[in-house]
């Protein structure tokens, strides 16, 4: 009996592990790639919620309900009312963990974040999970701490961002009731630890673990952070040469490659930045790096657990990030930016010794972002190589999946193979075209055992297709050949053309050279979008500014048909007060 460990980090950077050539000490992350395989061409969507709910069905976001981000189908009518763009995981499709516990008898358990509804009908306890403790929205304090209660204080842009709402099972959880030194990667880790160590004997299981972190606002024990002290006051640019040698090192990316060159998106030019700025900045990375380090080491906590209870290696491991490294500027976007910095400057301090605490609130901009994704371009929201392509590491259990231990898969495969994969090990049958007494969607997903057992030489065929869009902007790859379009002002508004078996950095565009190739490729896009519900591909849904997780959550509530959660247990603290 196999047992499924999914461990899922939040905006990690390609190259921020050590075993994926960072400087960031990773020392748990690293033997799970040493004890399997790395992946250097494993893609996801662009931005969170899409890529989990890819994980749980095995299909396109498209389909399940996460077509856009909640936080941007609210900002936009054209998305509001269409099949697919629900805001939250539907039941058109069924999920891994309701499939491994209906048809496998799995015992499934996870901890960490969700982003896949706020509702409890929609929460991890009624799609599948028998035990849960879950963050709701996409974001929130990592030490649940909130500087103000009254709710219209909050500008809409942070609202979720601030608030921590928390679900166990089917019951929310009052942040008060949560222990004075509550910090995200190490309390979702206690949960899930505590869950393995009770769970029932003699059954398999599925256990996942989505950590909040490193998502902004960026915040880690200082014991974390100090050791990365010094580390970044060279600048992003110093970073990136770096990294992309020990991407090189690690016989990740060949030495031929040419990495994109910097885009800038709205944070200041290193060099023109005062020595305050530097410092600031710097300490902002110093403290994103105690944030992975701190998860790694949660991370060996689970690991102890399983090799403990004698089960490590019958459980096959997964690590990944869910998106590209977030590189967005807030402070740098019309309108919002000024209130966002009102609010922060009022309510934070965003001091150069205190950035990283409880009661401070930064993120670290485009420049550090794109030094973790090179020599990819561009970055989380992005269907560049930078938003979509992702680490991923996979470890077998026993022979159920023979690999290589410590080597490296150049296969092309995306998210949404995990859930076949499973199920194929697992031995349980895909669901559908019934489940439950509900119709539900087949997966687009391949499983990897015929690959990895060698009875097929690749994972997907050199014709397969793959769609990506978000926000009006999109990609599609066939074989080697992608096209992208990226909306202005970051990119040209055009369809472009890449040969990433030469160039995976996107940066020589064979549009004009290969014409007959682009009509081809976007013909492929016109059917992706029609077979999944794809809204259209309208430039001015890229350039809306994008809201990412931080809008107004009374809005998706409402669009889920539901009352202001967070608002009435505010007023309930209040009244308690």
């Amino acid at each position: 009996m196999v047992n499924f460990l999914v461990i899922v980090a939040d905006d990690l950077g390609y190259s921020d592990v050590g075993c994926f050539g960072g400087e960031i000490q990773t020392p748990n992350i690293d033997r799970i790639a040493k004890d399997g395989l790395r992946f250097t061409d494993f893609h996801a969507a662009a931005a969170c919620s899409p890529t989990r709910s890819m994980l749980f069905s095995g299909t396109d976001h498209h389909l399940t309900g996460l077509g856009q981000l909640v936080e941007f189908i609210q900002n936009s009518p054209a998305h509001q009312g269409k099949p697919g763009h629900e805001g939250y995981l539907t039941d058109k499709v069924a999920t891994l963990p309701e499939v491994l516990r209906e048809n496998g008898n799995y015992y499934t358990l996870m901890s960490g974040k969700w982003h896949l509804g706020l509702k409890p009908e929609y929460a991890p306890c009624s799609r599948g999970f028998s035990k849960s403790f879950s963050l709701l929205p996409g974001c929130a304090n990592h030490y649940g701490w909130e500087p103000q209660l009254e709710f219209e204080q909050i500008p809409k842009f942070m609202r979720t961002a601030t608030a921590a709402l928390h679900i166990e099972d089917d019951q929310y959880v009052d942040n008060d009731s949560l222990p004075s030194e509550f910090y995200s990667s190490d309390y979702y880790t206690d949960k899930l630890v505590s869950f393995l160590k009770e769970r029932p004997k003699g059954k398999p299981f599925f256990a996942y673990m989505p950590y909040s972190a490193p998502h902004w606002p960026l915040q880690a024990p200082e014991e974390n952070v100090q050791k990365y002290k010094g580390y970044y006051e060279d600048g992003p640019s110093a970073l990136k040469q770096k990294r992309m040698q020990g991407l090189i090192d690690k016989g990740l990316v060949d030495p031929s490659v040419v990495p994109h060159p910097f885009v800038n998106t709205g944070t200041p030019e290193w060099d023109a930045m005062t020595p305050e700025q530097q410092a600031k900045s710097a300490r902002s990375m110093e403290v994103y790096a105690g944030m992975v380090d701190r998860m790694d080491y949660n991370i060996g906590k689970i690991i102890q657990t399983l090799k403990e209870q004698g089960i490590y290696d019958d459980t096959v491991i997964v690590f990944m990030s869910d998106n590209g490294a977030e590189g967005a500027s807030y402070e740098a976007l019309p309108v919002i930016g000024e209130e966002v910095m009102k609010h922060i400057e009022q309510y934070y301090d965003n001091s150069l010794e205190n950035i990283g605490r409880k009661n401070s609130f930064v993120w670290y901009g485009s420049m550090w972002a794109q030094a973790a994704t090179s020599p990819a371009r561009l970055f989380k929201m992005y269907p560049t190589e930078g938003g979509c392509r992702v680490p991923f590491i996979l470890k077998g259990a026993s022979d159920l999946l023979p690999i290589e231990k410590g080597s490296i898969c150049t296969e092309f495969c995306t998210v949404m193979d995990i859930m076949p994969t499973f199920l194929d090990l697992a031995q349980v049958p895909k669901p559908g075209p019934e489940f439950r007494g509900r119709q539900v969607l087949s997966m687009r997903g391949a499983s990897w055992v015929p690959f990895f057992t060698q009875k097929q030489k690749r994972i997907h065929a050199e014709d397969h297709v793959t769609g990506w869009e978000l926000v009006g902007q999109a990609a599609l790859r066939k074989g080697d050949w992608k096209i992208v379009f990226v909306a202005q002002p970051v990119g040209p508004e055009v369809w472009q053309l890449y040969d990433l078996s030469k160039d995976p950095g996107e940066t020589n565009d064979l549009a004009k050279e290969y014409p007959e190739k682009v009509k081809e490729l976007v013909k492929h896009w016109e059917d992706y979008a029609q077979e999944t519900g794809v809204v259209g591909l309208k430039p001015e849904l890229g350039t809306v500014v994008v809201k990412d997780e931080m809008e107004d959550p009374r809005k998706w509530m409402k669009y889920e048909s539901s009352s202001s959660i967070i608002t009435e247990l505010r007023k309930q603290k209040v009244a308690s007060n």
